[in-house]
């Protein structure tokens, strides 16, 4: 990655299970740390469901990769509509990180040699999360190791190019890196001419999508959604209002919102897990009413109702 803070950060939803997720993840992966663990307030109960005092989120890094957990209910269910895909340096790498992820999971393509890689796999994990591993022997090392997949079936299939098109207009230091298209010589008619791979970054970070070479039906959801960290007010307009249009406006509600793809995001301001994790529960719990009666996200309304009641 270009940026040395991250501007997007994809949000992993569970039920309960959030903290135990992390710790297992934190312990396949390398270079892996908990940065900030928030913790529910009593305000919202309501809503949420949540006891005051259990975990809320879980901010942490795999591969120097920033990740979130969220601890949001049962609502949500991972598929594989969004995966994570993790590039390996060698055979004895790869062979250690899958048999460790797929302990209680499943596999959806065995780790084998294919013909885009000596060797790759795709599994689901214990968890409910969808993983592509894969060795790159091409030499060029990147400097991210994990980056999203979106992967564009159903309703959504053909649209993978049109959602390329689409993010890398709206964040700035963006760029497509390629696009491979489906040919005939795939002898695949279904996804003919359709997206095989491609690569792109958005705000200098590494982002795949394509379009399934098979008829299938994954519904993107917010069990994965990408949070977007703004520096101001105007940054949080500038995205909530071209990420939102054509998109659904049922699903808007406290920074999220879902874009005209199906798919989900969180438009907040920097500092956000600590204005709502403030040890002043009563600051917490005020900043946390003050989101929960918000669609986007309005900086000052958030920042005062932490300082003061109504």
């Amino acid at each position: 990655m270009k940026n040395s803070k991250q501007k997007i950060i994809p949000n992993l939803w569970f039920d309960t299970e959030a903290e135990e997720a992390v710790g297992f993840y934190t312990s396949v992966f390398g270079n892996s740390k908990i940065n900030l663990e928030s913790r529910y307030p009593e305000a919202g109960q309501e809503i949420h469901g949540k006891k005051a005092g259990t975990i809320m989120t879980i901010d942490f890094e795999l591969e120097g990769y920033q990740l979130l957990a969220l601890n949001g209910g049962p609502y949500f269910k991972f598929n594989p509509s969004i995966s994570l895909f993790v590039i390996l340096k060698d055979e004895e790498q790869i062979n250690q990180i899958w048999n460790q992820l797929l302990s209680g999971g499943k596999p959806l393509m065995p780790l084998d040699a294919y013909d885009w890689s000596p060797k790759y796999g795709w599994l689901q994990d214990r968890f409910g999360l969808y993983w592509q591993l894969m060795i790159d022997d091409s030499g060029r090392n990147p400097a991210q190791k994990i980056s999203p997949l979106l992967f564009f079936t159903g309703s959504s299939h053909g649209k993978a190019e049109k959602a390329v098109k689409f993010y890398t207009s709206v964040f700035e230091d963006s760029n497509i890196e390629g696009i491979l298209k489906y040919e005939e010589g795939d002898h695949n008619d279904y996804a003919l001419g359709t997206v095989k791979h491609s690569q792109f970054q958005l705000q200098g970070e590494t982002f795949m999508a394509m379009d399934s070479g098979e008829k299938n039906d994954f519904p993107f959801n917010e069990a994965i959604s990408f949070v977007v960290q703004c520096k101001d007010q105007q940054e949080i307009d500038k995205y909530w209002e071209q990420l939102s249009e054509g998109g659904d406006p049922q699903a808007q509600q406290c920074g999220w919102l879902k874009d005209k793809f199906g798919i989900s995001w969180q438009i907040v301001p920097e500092g956000m897990g600590q204005i709502m994790t403030d040890p002043d529960k009563e600051k917490a719990n005020r900043a946390m009413e003050a989101m929960l009666k918000m669609k986007k996200i309005d900086v000052d309304v958030l920042k005062n109702a932490g300082q003061k009641s109504y």
